[in-house]
């Protein structure tokens, strides 16, 4: 597939997609006769699974260790699961200081819904 493939694909720009190739988070395609960069098809699910990893807060730094291991093969397998596991607890601390702020925002919430309840309604005005 080609660059604009993978752009309609992944909804990411021409820019982003380079810059990813230059910064080493995926691997360099190889190009036809005409110079177009030819990406293969696994390099959707390599992208989908970096948004993930960028959508729970990963930064790009542990991204590139992480795809540097990547490249490397099975042997850092036990390395990349390291990596992973870690990022899980700082996705799950992030889950639950999330749900910490929800219970407040529920408790908020009650009590403004217990003083409208409680709050007298306007008697309108009768005109003559």
């Amino acid at each position: 597939m080609f660059i604009g493939d993978l752009v309609a694909a992944t909804g990411l720009g021409h820019d982003t997609l380079r810059w990813y190739e230059k910064i080493g988070l995926i691997p360099p395609p190889p190009r036809d006769r005409g110079g177009r960069r030819v990406y293969p098809g696994e390099t959707l699910a390599w992208i989908a699974f970096l948004g993930r990893l960028k959508s729970t807060g990963m930064g790009i730094a542990e991204m590139r260790v992480y795809a540097a291991l990547r490249a490397q093969g099975d042997v850092t397998a036990a390395a990349r699961r390291e990596l992973l596991e870690r990022h899980r607890e700082r996705v799950r601390a992030a889950i639950a200081a999330l749900g910490e702020n929800l219970a407040v925002l529920d408790d908020k919430i009650e009590i403004y819904r217990t003083i409208e309840a409680a709050a007298p309604c306007p008697t309108p005005e009768i005109q003559p």
